[in-house]
C-alpha cells in the first residue's frame, strides 16, 4: 500500500512536470503565434504539442489555471520579474525565459500547495530544455530574487 501511494505521488509530480511544459507551449502560442488562450489550449487539448507529452486529464485544470493566470497577471508578474532582474528590462528578455518566469511566479502565488523549491527547479529545467544553459542560470537568479521578495512580503511559504 505504501508503495502505491509513492507511485501515485510520483506520477502526479511527473504529470505536473508535463502540465508545466504544456502550459509553456500554450503561452508561447499566445505570445508568438497570436493565438488566444482558448485557441492555444484547444490546440493542446486536441492535437497536443509535438514535443510535450500529454499531462493527462487530471492535470487539464492545472494547465488552464497556469495559462490563464500567467496571461491575466502578466503586468504584475512582469513587474516582479523586472524588480528581481537587475539591469534587465522585461520586454528585452528572451520570450521563453520571460514566459517560464511568469508561469513560475504565477504558480508560486496561486498554487500554494506546490512546493516553491519544486516550482523554481521545474522552471529552471524548462528554461534549460527550451532556451539553454545560460537561460537556466538567468531564470534561476531572477526567480531566486523574486521568491525572496515574495517571502518577505508573506505571499509564499518556505
Amino acid at each position: 500500500m505504501v508503495t502505491r501511494v509513492t507511485d501515485d505521488g510520483a506520477a502526479r509530480w511527473c504529470n505536473r512536470r508535463r502540465a508545466r511544459a504544456a502550459a509553456l507551449q500554450a503561452l508561447y502560442e499566445c505570445e508568438v503565434g497570436g493565438l488566444t488562450p482558448q485557441q492555444a489550449l484547444g490546440v493542446l487539448h486536441h492535437a497536443g504539442p509535438p514535443e510535450v507529452e500529454d499531462p493527462g486529464a487530471d492535470e487539464h485544470a492545472f494547465v488552464v489555471s497556469l495559462v490563464r493566470g500567467a496571461i491575466d497577471g502578466r503586468d504584475a508578474l512582469d513587474e516582479r520579474i523586472g524588480d528581481a532582474a537587475a539591469n534587465w528590462r522585461v520586454e528585452r528578455m528572451a520570450t521563453i525565459d520571460r514566459l517560464v518566469m511568469r508561469l513560475a511566479l504565477h504558480e508560486l502565488l496561486s498554487h500554494r500547495q506546490s512546493p516553491p523549491r519544486v516550482v523554481i527547479s521545474e522552471a529552471i529545467e524548462l528554461a534549460r530544455a527550451y532556451s539553454g544553459e545560460d537561460a537556466a542560470k538567468f531564470v534561476n537568479g531572477v526567480l531566486d530574487g523574486a521568491y525572496r521578495r515574495l517571502k518577505e512580503e508573506g505571499l509564499v511559504r518556505e
